[in-house]
């Protein structure tokens, strides 16, 4: 088995991977061809990607244009501890305004972990009237664990 098999992680991990992180990089692509990076707290929403931001910055501007992105997510400080998930897809922007707050609260949530709902709903609602929302729909997943070469 080569190394790339060895440290590639299972379906089952990916997806405890991605429920157990909070933050992601996320690289949209800017109008001259360039990539945008930025890292985004993101929730998940039937096992997909969820994340919002407001409607007038960059990176919605640029999926407005072409959905594609690559969303990052990477744990460990050391080589042997370095773990990853890099996801290619299509982000598809969510319209229905229930679903955008649903979203938006799934990441508060996920950002300020044991604070109630109801201290947290304020901030989702305020805010959440400027911001829009994205699902990523997965067309390739890439994945590491260099705890395995141990």
């Amino acid at each position: 088995m080569n190394q790339r098999a060895r440290i590639a992680m299972s379906d089952d991990d990916v997806t405890a991977f991605l429920a157990d992180s909070r933050k992601l990089q996320l690289a949209t692509i800017n109008p001259d061809g360039t990539p945008h990076l930025v890292t985004m707290f993101y929730g998940l929403d039937e096992g997909r990607i969820a994340f919002w931001t407001y409607q007038k910055a960059q990176k919605a501007l640029n999926l407005a244009r072409d959905p594609r992105v690559s969303c990052l997510i990477e744990a460990g400080e050391n080589y042997d501890e370095l773990r990853g998930v890099l996801l290619y897809g299509k982000a598809e922007q969510v319209t229905d305004r229930g679903h955008v707050m649903e979203i938006g609260m799934g990441i508060a949530r996920r950002m300020t972990p044991g604070v109630p709902d109801d201290l947290l709903r304020p901030y989702v609602e305020q805010t959440g009237r400027k911001r829009v929302a994205y699902l990523v729909e997965r067309t390739k997943v890439v994945s590491w664990d260099h705890r395995r070469l141990t």
